[in-house]
């Protein structure tokens, strides 16, 4: 039953953080427009390399399981922020579908900050470390 867990943890991280890495490779590919999409709605184009880093290493990072909780705070924190700058009209059904499935994702990511990446993770492998040094001493 563990070994399922940890499977299906590894399952979890790797789903919940592919959209970002994906999503943040397509702004690469469109940067000049991805800017003037975000200029439009009143955020300086110029924090679109902040997102891109954020997405993509992210997601890496989240993938890895290294950092897990710290990471997984400062991107439910991003999807709250996209939700609400991007998505705020709430009145039209298909934004405020985009404002929910942030605000699920964000959901998702606070889960993974409280419950930590599982035993399929490079901050498992970290922790064990940390022991065995420990243990050394």
């Amino acid at each position: 039953m563990r070994n399922s867990a940890a499977w299906t943890a590894l399952s979890g991280r790797v789903l919940i953080a592919l959209m970002f890495v994906l999503s943040g490779l397509d702004k690469l590919g469109n940067y000049e427009g991805m800017q003037g999409y975000m200029a439009s709605v009143g955020v300086p184009g110029s924090l679109l390399w902040l997102a891109i880093v954020l997405e993509v290493a992210g997601g890496m990072m989240i993938v890895a399981g290294l950092y897990t909780r710290i990471v997984a705070v400062l991107l439910a924190g991003f999807c709250v922020l996209t939700a609400i700058l991007f998505h705020g009209n709430l009145a039209d059904q298909m934004t405020f579908i985009m404002f929910m499935k942030n605000i699920s994702i964000a959901g998702g990511f606070l889960v993974l900050a409280a419950h930590g990446a599982g035993v399929l993770s490079l901050d498992q492998l970290r922790a064990r470390n940390r022991v065995a040094v420990g243990s050394a001493a």
